[in-house]
């Protein structure tokens, strides 16, 4: 049951979005922009790590782009208790966790089809890295995904306006794209930053993206990576699901 409880929902998420086609390509808009304006400033630069400037900047759009349309997800759920949607589906038989999990598995779907055109966009501008690590790229926008946005729909089952909710998203967003190195590596940064980084869990899933980009798979990074993605998404889920339970939604 909480498959086909999942699959219906998501099926009906995942049809909302193809009917906004305009939505599906805006939400790419910002990480190409950054592509393809602060992408050439980079090249030639001394980063500080291994790979050329386009296989450090593009995992981090990547994981930019799962990071800010995840934490935004919550506002459609703000505008369907606005609806009644969230009141009739409370009084319906459907798992609670197969609510929560329709949903963010429709937002890593959209994610990763912006991804793909993003990578797209990369080669032709240069880009080179072998097929495993942009799949494994892929894997990893897939797990940011899910936690970011759990979270966020937990969040958005607390508030009732989305002037509560917006502010709250962007102390949030803003804070984690910067300390997580998404631009450029921490390694850059004072000593008391890139320590201050490592608390932040987006930062190991950047640096094994990085690595995986310049085809280095057994290394540290990839290891603490998987494991920090895997937790947090677990964790995340829960927290969501036990929120979507509680609020009977």
């Amino acid at each position: 049951m909480l498959l086909h409880d999942t699959a219906l929902v998501y099926g009906r998420y995942l049809r909302q979005s193809l009917r906004s086609r305009f939505a599906l390509l805006f939400g790419v808009l910002t990480p190409l922009l950054y592509l393809l304006f602060f992408g050439p400033l980079l090249t030639g630069l001394p980063l500080g790590v291994t790979g050329s400037s386009w296989q450090v900047l593009v995992p981090g759009l990547l994981l930019q782009l799962g990071l800010f349309g995840a934490l935004f997800a919550g506002f459609t759920i703000i505008m369907e208790n606005v609806q009644g949607v969230v009141e009739r589906m409370r009084v319906t038989p459907v798992s609670r966790l197969a609510l929560l999990l329709g949903r963010v598995l429709r937002d890593a779907t959209v994610c990763v089809f912006q991804a793909v055109l993003l990578v797209l966009a990369a080669l032709a501008m240069g880009l080179r890295a072998p097929l495993a690590g942009i799949l494994i790229g892929f894997g990893f926008v897939v797990l940011l995904t899910l936690s970011p946005a759990s979270l966020s729909y937990a969040t958005a089952m607390k508030v009732r306006t989305p002037r509560e909710f917006g502010p709250l998203i962007n102390a949030v967003s803003m804070p984690s794209m910067l300390l997580s190195g998404l631009m450029l590596p921490m390694t850059l940064a004072p000593a008391w930053l890139n320590v201050l980084s490592h608390f932040v869990p987006f930062r190991y899933l950047v640096d094994a993206m990085r690595d995986a980009y310049v085809g280095h798979y057994a290394t540290a990074h990839m290891l603490d990576g998987v494991l920090v993605a895997v937790g947090f998404a677990a964790l995340a889920v829960t927290t969501g699901t036990q929120v979507f339970r509680t609020a009977g939604a």
